[in-house]
């Protein structure tokens, strides 16, 4: 019997005690979604997809200036989940630093164009602008491309 595991299957420990609960360990990090459909998913691994009674998230925010921050972040999150327990693989850690990057460019565009995503922001401010409008779920114009 082949035990070689794909994206859609992991492993458990050798000689596991009967009797007890175990989360097989994911095996890869590829495929992957890219990162509108990963948050849109709620998850960036087509192998952990498992969308609660069948139903995927429909946001309206996918293409938007916001939407893309929210993207980026949801999927460097994911990927330290991911580092956590596969802190060897040079290829996430890899991506991981190249989203981080986008992330900050992403970051720093929205807050020059909208104001402050966060209170954090604020420290650079020139005056309190955090209740001003529109809040950034108001953008909801597309992105270009």
């Amino acid at each position: 019997m082949d035990n070689k595991c794909n994206f859609k299957s992991g492993s458990l420990p050798s000689c596991a005690p009967l009797a007890m609960a175990y989360v097989p360990m994911q095996e890869c990090v590829k495929p992957t979604y890219n990162t509108a459909e990963a948050l849109s998913r709620g998850t960036l691994f087509p192998g952990l997809d498992l969308p609660f009674m069948n139903m995927v998230n429909t946001g309206d925010l996918t293409g938007t200036p916001l939407g893309e921050l929210m993207a980026l972040d949801f999927v460097a999150h994911e990927l330290v989940l991911y580092l956590d327990t596969h802190s060897e693989d040079s290829e996430a850690f890899d991506m991981l630093k190249n989203i981080l990057e986008l992330a900050n460019t992403a970051r720093e565009r929205y807050i020059k164009l909208y104001g402050p995503v966060t209170t954090m922001e604020l420290a650079k401010a020139q005056s309190f602008t955090w209740l001003k409008n529109p809040w950034p779920w108001d953008y909801t114009a597309k992105l270009e491309g």
